[in-house]
């Protein structure tokens, strides 16, 4: 499915491109594994996790191509009526282009067609760009989670109705 997406919020005034929204193969882990390390450093997840991850979360564990490479992923998994949205990264290279909205928005409807209630997340709190980017879909804070991240950062726990 092709995905338009008007240009982001928080991105340059370039011509923004289309993306292809699709479930994951496991084909594209290399991939993801090249993104994870560029977004996370240390703090990536590691090839297993992903794994495990496709297997548990598969039909919302989607990635955004642009010229039929990999320049995105997002996985969200359902827990009753409830979803979690675990992990977004984006090349840097394709960062404010619109790969990441093209996975909200996808996320989000697919999630809406499941009739799940809420999704939540947990994002750093001294990560402001990606808190903005989830507060302009609608993200709200819930709480503050002190000393969530391994190396002791706290992070916000936002939501969202659906």
């Amino acid at each position: 499915m092709i995905v338009k997406v008007p240009p982001p919020l928080f991105g340059d005034n370039r011509m923004h491109a289309r993306y292809t929204v699709r479930r994951l193969r496991l084909a594209d882990l290399n991939r993801i594994m090249e993104i994870e390390r560029a977004s996370f450093g240390d703090e990536a997840y590691d090839r297993n996790l992903f794994a495990e991850y496709f297997h548990k979360c598969g039909e919302l564990f989607l990635v955004a191509e642009h010229g039929r490479k990999v320049r995105g992923y997002m996985i969200a998994c359902i827990r009753g009526e409830q979803a979690e949205l675990v992990s977004v990264a984006v090349d840097p290279a394709a960062r404010r282009k619109g790969a990441a909205s093209a996975l909200m928005e996808s996320a989000l409807r697919r999630l809406r067609r499941r009739g799940i209630a809420r999704i939540s997340l947990m994002v750093r709190v001294t990560n402001d760009q990606a808190r903005a980017f989830y507060e302009s879909y609608g993200f709200e804070k819930v709480r503050r989670a002190p000393q969530y991240y391994e190396d002791g950062g706290d992070g916000w726990r936002m939501a969202k109705n659906l």
